[in-house]
């Protein structure tokens, strides 16, 4: 389970005091997740879910998720609301970790992709970016070129041990986005990791959003090059045109898409894959014995990108370069 610290019931009793929430019922790991320790706590007053921040979240970096959290839900997007201690903190800390409490939200992310989910996520996706043009909180995107550099530098001379002729593949991908990396597109916060499992559906309808631990400036279609990636290939690798369609049109109906980011999204995918493939292939690199959650395959992300290397345009995904994305 994605849990990396262990709380105690003297722990969790003391540090529920703070809060105005009644008795702990019950406090449960939670399986997903790969960054922080996540637990399902129930109180008196109903369920929460309790986040423990482990080392790979910076500190400095929480007032910004906090805040965002708060921005968003204030303008009336679906996500988990950081709830406050009886001091007015919602910021404290937990068995030697950074913690908060935040807000249930009820849903299921689904399983098995189809195209409605797709064009739910491209709606909300859209109402998102919408929301973030008076969020005045920044954060870099630590994941962008120079991560990409680094972590390249870092997973290269091991690289080949995962895969044939991998390094010569990163190297010689680097070099090229940084000689075609767009400059100048729309930017704000963006999400940066919303994949399946960061979006609850109930029955049909969009529910939700979470996990915003990644959020950063960038380009607003960067978030959507993530989406494509995660949401419009199959099992089998095959990329699903209609996917991609359903996001496009949604998310262009709230927000319509300039023809630079149109025309910047193969590079903006192949970005997004090799960032997915790199920090997949260094936590295949450096998994500690013992640990409880499994490293994601990172030949997903080669698979992905080889096929991103193959695009010369929109046509090549089978969508329309002039943005009108009918299905």
């Amino acid at each position: 389970m994605a849990v990396y610290t262990e709380v105690t019931d003297d722990e969790l009793n003391a540090f529920i005091a703070q809060y105005d929430l009644g008795a702990v019922l019950s406090c449960k790991g939670i399986a997903e997740g790969v960054e922080n320790s996540n637990f399902l706590l129930v109180t008196e007053r109903g369920p929460y879910i309790l986040t423990l921040y482990e080392k790979r979240t910076r500190r400095e970096d929480l007032p910004f998720f906090l805040g965002l959290m708060e921005h968003l839900a204030d303008k009336g997007i679906a996500c988990p609301l950081p709830v406050q201690g009886t001091d007015g903190q919602a910021l404290r800390e937990l068995a030697g970790r950074p913690a908060v409490i935040v807000t249930f939200l009820a849903g299921m992310w689904p399983r098995r992709i189809t195209p409605h989910h797709c064009a739910e996520l491209g709606t909300a996706l859209a109402r998102l970016h919408l929301a973030v043009a008076d969020f005045r909180m920044e954060r870099p995107n630590a994941l962008s070129l120079d991560g990409w550099k680094d972590l390249t530098g870092k997973c290269a001379p091991r690289a080949d041990e995962v895969a044939r002729d991998l390094r010569a593949t990163l190297e010689a991908e680097l070099a090229a986005l940084e000689a075609n990396w767009p400059a100048g597109l729309p930017s704000g916060v963006i999400h940066a990791d919303l994949f399946p499992d960061n979006v609850f559906f109930r029955g049909d309808g969009l529910s939700g959003l979470i996990d915003f631990y990644f959020a950063c400036n960038d380009f607003l279609a960067y978030d959507i090059a993530i989406c494509m990636n995660a949401w419009c290939f199959e099992v089998d690798g095959s990329f699903n045109a209609t996917k991609a369609r359903m996001l496009l049109t949604s998310y262009q109906k709230v927000r319509p898409l300039s023809p630079a980011e149109l025309a910047a999204l193969p590079w903006l995918c192949r970005g997004s894959a090799l960032r997915f493939l790199l920090t997949r292939l260094y936590d295949w690199l450096n998994h500690p014995p013992g640990a409880f959650v499994r490293p994601k395959d990172p030949l997903e992300y080669l698979r992905k990108l080889r096929f991103h290397q193959t695009v010369r345009g929109l046509g090549d995904y089978a969508l329309d370069d002039g943005g009108s994305y009918q299905v």
